[in-house]
Formats: C-alpha cells, structure tokens, sequence
C-alpha cells in the first residue's frame, strides 16, 4: 500500500526558543520511506541525530515570530498487519540486548502494579502472543476509546482508574500490562490509513517470537495503513517536538494521510 503523509505546524515564536524534532519516518520491516520533503521556515541550521531508540530527530532553534515546519513523505508499507497466534514468549536470558530496556516501568508505565491485574486477564492464554492479544482485546472491550479527550498523557494507573483515554493512553496500559508479564513492549507514534478524526495516532508493539509485532486496541480489526514515526518506552520518548524555555504550542496543526497510486 503507497500512502502519502503530511504533517503541517505554526508556532508563533516570542523568544528564541531551541526545539527537538520527530518528524522523519525511517524504513524499516513494515515500511519503506521512498520520498520526502522536509521544509522549514524561515530557514535555520538544521542538526540531525538518531536518539537511543533508533528515532531520527532534529534540533534547531526558532526565531522569533512565525515558525513553520512541513513535511510530506511517500511511503509503502505493508499490505496487510504481521498476525502470529501461538508465537512463544521468549525468556528473558534470550532476550536481546537493545530490547531488555521495554521490560521495565516508565513514567506513563508504572508496570509494578499490574502483575496480578495482567495474570488475570491472559488466564489460560499460551504465553507470548496469545497474552499479548488478550490484553488487546480487553482493552478494546473495557477501556472507552475518546478521540480528542485529552491533550496530556495519562499514566497506565490513571487509565485504569478512569476507564478511559485516547490511543496513547490505551497504548500505556497495553504496555505496563505487557511489561508486567516480562514481556517487552514500546510505544509507537505515526500516521494511520483511514483515522476519523485525522491526527497523530499512537499505538504499541510488543516483542514475541523473536520479533516486535503491532496491537492497536482502537481499532475493531488490525488493519494495514501504519506509518511509524518514533518509539520509547512510553510518550515522554516520543513526542513530534519538543520546545524548551516559555511554552509554545502550535497556533495550526494539521496532519493527514492519503492513499496514492504509484507506477
């Protein structure tokens, strides 16, 4: 599937102000970045690095007055969502070095307390994907999926108290829960095909058979159409910017994602 990305935002900028970027989708397993374009204005040195989680980010510093940054990216990814009922849990000692980091409790994943919640949940599953996709589906079913409901993220423990939450905060408790069982698991920030209402999506991965493999409790059915952008451990790795000195939120937001066809 060809998908076209973009991403639009202005900032009104009252003091020089140094910001962090995670705008730039990588290819990777599931996709392939063909082209980009990447505008920023006005125009300022640009330095770009990859962070510990393998994200590629940008840091600059904006003038002041209007601030806008743009990209768009042509990117083919996968057909259909990489399913593995049955793939076995892979114990700890096997585990590979970069992915021990996703066991643990984070801020937004306070995975320490849903030990007896998780055991619960995945009873009489087989271990490793089948407790994975139990998680899945009693989050689908159990926690209120509201778009546009919240602009902070909430942690696993506040989720759960309140029932609630948009795609990141499920994703936080899909995580701890995950975590808990000893079964790496890292959020994911990108694009989804066909999303009402368009905006930044998040959902997580967790790491089964060997491999990561997509869960989105929003969605009714696993569908094709992700575009990954960043992954952490939870929000706090993968926000799109980060501004440091007075707050400065974006005056316009736009972000969509279109179906193309390519020769």
């Amino acid at each position: 599937m060809w998908l076209r990305t973009s991403c639009d935002l202005t900032f009104n900028i009252l003091v020089p102000t140094p910001f962090i970027l995670m705008l730039r989708p990588r290819s990777g397993a599931q996709q392939w970045i063909a082209r980009e374009e990447y505008s920023i204005i006005p125009s300022v040195p640009v330095f770009e690095f990859t962070d510990i989680y393998g994200n590629l980010c940008q840091r600059l510093v904006a003038p002041v007055g209007s601030f806008e940054i743009h990209t768009v990216a042509d990117v083919m990814t996968a057909d259909e969502v990489d399913r593995a009922p049955g793939g076995p849990f892979v114990e700890i000692q096997n585990l590979p070095d970069a992915v021990l980091t996703y066991l643990l409790p984070s801020r937004y994943c306070e995975s320490e307390v849903f030990g007896q919640m998780a055991t619960e949940i995945t009873a009489g599953q087989q271990l490793g994907y089948d407790q994975v996709a139990a998680i899945e589906t009693w989050l689908r079913t159990t926690i209120r999926y509201e778009p546009g409901s919240s602009d902070t993220p909430v942690s696993a423990i506040g989720v759960n108290t309140r029932q609630s939450g948009v795609c990141r905060d499920l994703s936080h408790l899909g995580i701890a829960l995950c975590r808990s069982l000893s079964i790496p698991a890292r959020l994911v920030v990108g694009y989804l095909y066909g999303l009402r209402p368009m905006d930044m999506h998040a959902w997580f991965e967790a790491y089964v058979g060997g491999r990561w493999y997509t869960f989105d409790a929003t969605q009714v059915e696993q569908q094709s159409g992700y575009v990954a952008i960043g992954y952490g451990r939870d929000a706090a790795d993968v926000a799109v910017y980060n501004q440091f000195g007075p707050p400065v939120y974006p005056t316009t937001q736009n972000f969509d994602v279109q179906l193309i066809e390519k020769e």
